[in-house]
């Protein structure tokens, strides 16, 4: 297949919506056939996200991509709950089942990687396998006291909000992008990857209001499923420490880092982690 130009990389695909029997209208995009990977996005994404994925993983699997609901392109009328992680992974359960296409083999990008990781804690028989990338989260070790937010990090979150509230949207995107990627990646995103993030803004106020739950050993070690763990190696540190402790604590996982990476892996170097998900997949 021809290498496809960065513009092409986050085009918008045809587009479906599933109801679900919560009321949602979940937005997904499906390719290929075979067993079925399900793509779960993170921070300020949607299906889109995951389009260098479908393009070359579809040869081999049904490959499919969800927008979470207050993601773009949300069916505002048809939003019943409100914006928690733990909808996210109830909706996500209820899609399983009504698409009918479970165990999935199922993928999770950042924040979209802790709601797949409770995905896969409370509904096993819906999760064949487990990639993790660069999983969102904070971390609970047993016999220490919770680690609270850094300030620093609880102050630039307020500033980035602040910012896209009163409408200096890429401003905001740009503070809060490049804090957990590196410095400069927002302005050196492709265009498609900023009207994304841009589309997807108005979630990020509510994604503050929601922390994600902390990751246990114990809850790790429930999930017996193969699991695969991927780190950028130029990751925030925090990414790269979930990726090290959980690969420690579950029963069947290995980790994998990709050289050169940051958060935006699978986008950035797509072609590596086409590579390492198709191989782990194929395995299972």
């Amino acid at each position: 297949m021809n290498a496809r130009t960065d513009q092409q990389a986050l085009a918008t695909p045809e587009t479906y919506f599933a109801t679900l029997p919560s009321g949602v209208r979940m937005p997904y995009v499906a390719r290929g056939s075979g067993a079925p990977l399900l793509f779960v996005h993170g921070s300020l994404c949607d299906y889109r996200y995951w389009n260098g994925q479908a393009d070359v993983l579809s040869q081999r699997f049904l490959c499919v991509s969800v927008s979470l609901s207050h993601y773009w392109p949300a069916d505002d009328t048809a939003i019943t709950g409100t914006f928690s992680w733990s909808t996210h992974v109830a909706e996500l359960a209820e899609f399983i089942t009504a698409m009918d296409i479970g165990p999935v083999h199922l993928v999770g990008h950042s924040r979209g990687g802790c709601v797949a990781f409770h995905l896969a804690r409370e509904y096993p028989y819906l999760v064949k396998s487990l990639t993790l990338a660069d999983p969102g989260g904070p971390l609970h070790i047993d016999g220490m006291p919770e680690a609270p937010t850094a300030p620093a990090t609880d102050a630039l979150r307020a500033q980035a909000a602040e910012l896209i509230g009163h409408g200096d949207v890429e401003a905001g995107l740009e503070l809060f992008v490049d804090s957990v990627s590196m410095p400069g990646i927002w302005l050196k995103s492709p265009a498609p990857f900023r009207t994304m993030a841009i589309d997807n803004a108005a979630t990020l106020a509510k994604q503050f209001r929601d922390p994600l739950p902390a990751y246990t050993q114990a809850a790790a070690e429930s999930i017996k499923c193969r699991t695969l763990l991927i780190a950028g190696a130029k990751s925030p540190r925090v990414y790269r420490q979930n990726v090290e402790t959980l690969a420690e604590w579950m029963a069947d996982a290995e980790a994998r880092t990709m050289t050169g990476a940051s958060h935006g892996m699978n986008v950035t170097h797509a072609a590596e982690f086409n590579r390492l998900v198709e191989a782990f997949v194929s395995g299972v």
